[in-house]
């Protein structure tokens, strides 16, 4: 029977190498190949099409040139993009939180009238599609005034995340025990001195998690920066320059695959800095006793 579960436990143990294995290839190569696409001179490209390799001595920088130069001095004016989605995201992360968290804490911990229909109607949003909310906000927007500029995209994007960090958040916090709050109550702290320095601690996983996820749904959003960005070059974000990008004839791909790591690359780097945050805020705060 031992060595029946010995021979169990080492097949396992190779078969989950494998599978990660798997997936590792599955998750990086077409990113690897964006990467190596972009780098290749197109004529290279066009005379091997299959080739997937391209030794260091091949690359060239000219695509991410063309990408970031702007639009004045002959390129596609990437740098600009990628500000006006750096600007659009943070706002929209930031101030989502700002609401989010306050929010998530009251729907939590406060005991009021309807606190469980609140709960599920936060989530309601999502029920209808966002083609189905694009033509009431783009009259609204129109009619305020804010159509065309990164101010009203970022409200937009605020309304479509508040709703599901809520949601998400309240249940995270309704894991923190209650008695972490009332020892803060009977040191003299005020309830939102606890949610500063006794709840956000002990949250903070699901606070970054919310913020990337915020993050990420502002920065690669293509819907609402079309619709309410398109007459205002100078205001896309990258989503938008990626898709003109992708329909121009003259352009070539791999001018089009630079484009894309400039898309993707900010992601990638945060997810992984954020990952570590993570990791940290798991083992932040204890019980008092």
């Amino acid at each position: 029977m031992t060595d029946r579960a010995t021979v169990e436990r080492r097949v396992l143990g190779v078969l989950r190498w494998i599978v990660i294995g798997v997936l590792v290839v599955v998750t990086v190569f077409p990113f690897l190949y964006m990467l190596l696409l972009s780098v290749r001179p197109i004529d290279e490209v066009l005379q091997n099409p299959g080739r997937i390799w391209a030794g260091p001595g091949e690359w060239t920088l000219r695509t991410y040139r063309e990408v970031l130069t702007p639009v004045g001095d002959g390129g596609q004016g990437f740098l600009r993009f990628l500000g006006n989605s750096a600007m659009v995201s943070i706002a929209a992360t930031l101030l989502t939180l700002l609401v989010s968290i306050p929010g998530a804490y009251a729907v939590s911990r406060l005991r009021f009238v309807g606190r469980r229909q609140v709960h599920f109607l936060f989530l309601a949003v999502y029920l209808f599609p966002s083609i189905l909310l694009a033509i009431p906000l783009f009259v609204l927007f129109t009619r305020l005034g804010l159509r065309g500029s990164l101010a009203g995209l970022t409200i937009v994007y605020i309304a479509q995340t508040v709703p599901v960090s809520i949601y998400m958040l309240r249940n995270y916090l309704s894991t923190i025990p209650e008695s972490l709050e009332e020892a803060a109550a009977m040191d003299g702290y005020s309830r939102l001195q606890t949610l500063r320095k006794v709840v956000l601690p002990l949250a903070a996983p699901a606070v970054m998690a919310n913020a990337l996820y915020v993050f990420m749904i502002a920065w690669n959003e293509f819907l609402f920066a079309l619709l309410f960005l398109v007459e205002n070059r100078s205001n896309w974000t990258v989503s938008l320059g990626l898709a003109q990008l992708s329909g121009g004839i003259e352009v070539s791909k791999t001018v089009l695959m630079a484009g894309s790591v400039v898309l993707t690359l900010p992601i990638v780097v945060l997810f992984f800095a954020a990952e570590r945050l993570l990791t940290e805020g798991l083992t932040a705060g204890a019980d008092k006793g």
